[in-house]
């Protein structure tokens, strides 16, 4: 049977508000419960309702007004029951904005920077599997976890990916769809798999800011 038009956008519009609604409601802000798992969680952060996978908060610190998108993949450890000791072992800065569907999995080390922005789908890892036994699935096989770090101020393209051991300088800009195998160099544009420096461009010494904001 089919529904009245005006019945259906009524629904369409009752199940719209509805979904707004959650999505407010579901958002982890610093007085959510689920913040005080966290190791820290600033001023203004924001994690987006729906999460996708979120763990081991307790080894996960986030620093003021950053904004993780909706759907995004936060952990820390192979799964939650893993003991990391008395360390932080993800910490993203202050007033980043991470993409939607992101991950971001740490088992060593990822640190990123102040002002770090992402687009959507990008993946984060400082961990990998290993193929030392061809009778085991390489699944249960981990390589040796190498720590990733992204400068302050760079921002990394739609469904970019940073492999473990890599350091991504500042104001470095990762082009979409690259795949990050080794260091990128400050105030660098990166692009393609694997990906290389197409740009370099000169940091911006304080003397001229200062002489820019007398004009």
């Amino acid at each position: 049977m089919n529904t009245p038009d005006p019945l259906r956008r009524w629904i369409g519009d009752l199940v719209d508000g509805a979904w707004d609604a959650l999505q407010g409601w579901g958002r982890i802000r610093p007085d959510s419960a689920r913040a005080r798992r966290f190791r820290a969680f600033g001023s203004g952060t924001v994690i987006c309702f729906p999460v996708s996978a979120m763990f081991g908060e307790r080894y996960i610190e986030l620093g003021a007004g950053t904004i993780i998108g909706p759907y995004a993949t936060l952990s820390a450890g192979v799964s939650p029951a893993h003991e990391l000791g008395d360390t932080a072992v993800v910490s993203i800065g202050d007033r980043c904005l991470i993409g939607k569907g992101t991950g971001i999995v740490g088992h060593d080390r990822i640190e990123i920077g102040d002002d770090v922005f992402t687009g959507h789908h990008v993946y984060i890892t400082d961990a990998n599997h290993g193929y030392d036994d061809p009778a085991l699935p390489i699944g249960h096989q981990f390589a040796p976890s190498r720590p990733v770090r992204i400068g302050a101020g760079s921002w990394l393209g739609h469904g970019a990916i940073v492999l473990p051991g890599v350091t991504i300088g500042a104001h470095v800009v990762v082009g979409a769809g690259s795949v990050v195998t080794s260091d990128l160099p400050d105030y660098t544009v990166a692009v393609g798999n694997p990906a290389r420096v197409v740009r370099e461009i000169g940091a911006v010494q304080p003397s001229v800011v200062r002489e820019a904001g007398e004009g």
